[in-house]
């Protein structure tokens, strides 16, 4: 497949994209106090293998290094978060030890001609206001807050490109309702309050985040879950239906001033047979709360992988469905590959809501990458990519705002649950040397962003 970076606009956005739980280690440095991911991940039987983040990628030590490797690439933008637990390590008191690695890193990033895109929230709350309640707790909103106010008053200056949250769905629903991330909880109703406290420390940052940045643009990022029905039954259109409501609609929704979606209201509060006893009760909304969600955004963060193909069964997991899983390719996730479901995707973002800006945020494939002779031949990451920008391509062509692309990820890392049994990145990682191999898919990228300039 020929793709040229000059068939994109001259403007767009093209970035690699990280996570500070999961690249930087040095866990206890600098005053850093300890996150639910910490706490997680020492907890016997939570992760592969019993992996932790305790070293990850040594990115605290070595962001120098990585910064290079970026240059070499050729990307002009760098999504990173910011780990909560170095800012507040009581979830109380600043730490400003824990900010300045942040501005070695954005000076670093502004040097090499990288435009820096901070994540304030990728998940790892910190362990102490998980003990006072965490996003269950409504108090986690002012905490939020704080939190994103001291940080954009520190790097401001510098950053002017904001996502709020990653994934509200992953850590509401994972983390509260299956258990399968940190805080390892499993309470559904619980997860359905996660969502709104959530939404809510967005809305309510975004403006503290433009008033301490001048000429800010901020954003949220979720994962997306395209639902498509197995077939065209009346029941298999119902359980796409409710799964879309789930997934997709109960997180975009509220964002753009339409409050929670009245199917999936209805779901939470009658409860499901096979799955959600009811009743459930919709999460507790104050006066003025869904205002605040609705905070307008400058763009709208998108991280796609797959999508669920749902067949209607009673008593299925989960909501009354389960899912098929068509004849395919598959990544080492157990993720079917479907580029033209972000093509779909892109294209009804913008009709059903019409977002300024639309961004891919994360985008990429985990595969059973082996080194040899100090190289790794991943001829299907490479397709991958190519077949997910054709898509993008198709979408901007249909008159998409799509105004980036941020592959994830730069280096192979602590992946959850998962630990490091699975490998994203475009450069391999050897952890017990550390080093930092590219890899055939990292010389593709390389040529291919060289070819537009």
């Amino acid at each position: 497949m020929h793709l040229e970076r000059a068939q994109f606009p001259g403007d767009f956005v093209w970035g690699t994209a990280t996570a500070a739980y999961q690249i930087e280690g040095a866990v206890r440095e600098d005053g850093r106090g300890p996150s639910i991911w910490d706490t997680f991940s020492h907890t016997p039987g939570k992760t592969r293998a019993g992996d932790t983040g305790d070293v990850a990628c040594d990115h605290y030590r070595r962001y120098r290094e990585d910064v290079a490797l970026m240059k070499g690439l050729g990307v002009n933008a760098y999504r990173f978060s910011v780990a909560w637990p170095r800012v507040f390590p009581d979830g109380r008191t600043l730490n400003p030890r824990g900010l300045d690695f942040y501005d070695r890193l954005a000076d670093a990033l502004l040097e090499a001609g990288i435009t820096p895109w901070a994540t304030l929230y990728h998940w790892d709350l910190p362990q102490a206001l998980q003990n006072q309640g965490g996003w269950a707790s409504r108090g986690v909103v002012d905490a939020f807050v704080r939190y994103a106010d001291a940080v954009t008053r520190r790097l401001g200056s510098r950053v002017r490109h904001w996502i709020t949250l990653n994934e509200p769905w992953v850590f509401s629903f994972l983390g509260h309702a299956t258990g399968q991330h940190a805080p390892g909880v499993r309470n559904v109703p619980r997860a359905v309050q996660v969502t709104h406290h959530a939404l809510l420390a967005h809305g309510r940052a975004v403006p503290v985040i433009r008033g301490n940045v001048p000429g800010a643009r901020v954003g949220i990022t979720n994962n997306y879950m395209p639902v498509e029905p197995f077939s065209a039954t009346p029941a298999d259109q119902a359980a796409a239906r409710r799964l879309d409501g789930v997934f997709n609609r109960w997180f975009t929704d509220p964002l753009f001033g339409r409050g929670y979606p009245e199917d999936t209201l209805r779901l939470f509060r009658l409860g499901l047979p096979g799955f959600l006893q009811g009743p459930l009760f919709p999460p507790r909304v104050l006066p003025g709360d869904l205002e605040a969600v609705a905070a307008p955004l400058d763009f709208l963060g998108v991280n796609f992988y797959t999508r669920f193909v749902a067949r209607a069964r009673r008593g299925g997991q989960p909501l009354g469905t389960e899912q098929v899983r068509p004849e395919g390719e598959y990544t080492a996730m157990g993720w079917e590959v479907v580029p033209h479901a972000l093509r779909d995707l892109l294209l009804r973002l913008h009709r059903d809501y019409a977002p300024k800006a639309l961004l891919i945020t994360e985008n990429g494939a985990a595969y059973p990458d082996v080194l040899e002779q100090n190289t790794v031949h991943d001829p299907a990451r490479t397709r991958y990519f190519q077949l997910h920008l054709a898509a993008c391509l198709e979408a901007i062509h249909a008159g998409v705002p799509l105004k980036g692309y941020f592959a994830w990820s730069l280096l192979d890392n602590f992946e959850w649950a998962e630990g490091y049994s699975k490998r994203f990145g475009l450069y391999y990682t050897d952890y017990p040397t550390q080093r930092r191999i590219l890899k055939d898919s990292g010389r593709w990228w390389r040529e291919f962003l060289r070819g537009g300039r």
